[in-house]
């Protein structure tokens, strides 16, 4: 069956950008199940719900998920198979004689249910997932503008990334809403009423503006990437 897994950051950058609502829709076109792990219940739905400046977001992923449009998805060799990536990765960068903690278990999951249901593609928009996933070595180059710092490299974990998720493909929430927008599934923010009140390309716009709410919510996306998008989308 087809799958696309969503892990937590991909979620929130397209909740915080009142994009949810698309999802359905994308769903319906991709006539496949999008899932969430089970760990992300806890990340975008209940610890948001305890707070006043997430609660909205919280209480919209919410509906998506009693509804049926995305679905949480909880076995249990997902959840050692996470535990065993999540070792690998904490274990990966040394910094100043300290492993350094770059990812949670929740992110582990998601890349580990992807795994496990061998999906069409891992939604997430956080870089170091991203990574270590299609570029392990970069990792090092990536902690060490972070840190400031030289790093070392735990080689055997490292060999482990590139040679044991090469199946897992990534999208991005910017990937996915180009598709809808492509789709047409946007089309009732460019029509002629609109084009009535601005004398501007609303398609144009609208895509930019797409892709830098999510750039600026969370996506890791370059500028120069966003521009190749625009270009390619609008011929």
């Amino acid at each position: 069956m087809k799958s696309i897994v969503f892990d937590s950051s991909t979620i929130i950058s397209i909740a915080t950008n009142n994009l949810l609502k698309t999802l359905l829709r994308l769903k319906e076109k991709f006539n496949g199940q999008f899932y969430i792990p089970e760990g992300a219940k806890e990340e975008i739905i209940l610890k948001p719900l305890s707070s006043r400046r997430f609660k909205l977001e919280a209480m919209q992923v919410l509906s998506e998920v009693g509804s049926g449009v995305i679905e949480i998805y909880s076995n249990p060799r997902v959840k050692e198979r996470a535990k065993q990536l999540l070792d690998r990765a904490n274990n990966l960068i040394k910094a100043r004689g300290n492993w350094v903690t770059i990812v949670d278990e929740t992110d582990m999951e998601a890349l580990a249910l992807a795994e496990y249901l061998n999906a069409d593609a891992l939604a997430v928009d956080e870089r170091t997932i991203r990574l270590l996933v299609e570029d392990p070595p970069a990792i090092a180059n990536l902690f060490e503008n972070k840190l400031h710092t030289k790093v070392e490299v735990n080689q055997n974990n490292l060999n482990f990334f590139k040679d044991e998720l090469k199946k897992v493909k990534i999208v991005r929430s910017t990937e996915l809403m180009t598709v809808a927008f492509e789709l047409g599934i946007l089309d009732e923010y460019t029509t002629s009423d609109e084009l009535n009140i601005v004398k501007i390309d609303l398609r144009k716009n609208l895509l930019e503006g797409l892709l830098w709410g999510l750039k600026l919510n969370g996506c890791a996306i370059s500028e120069d990437e966003i521009n190749d998008i625009i270009k390619s989308s609008l011929k």
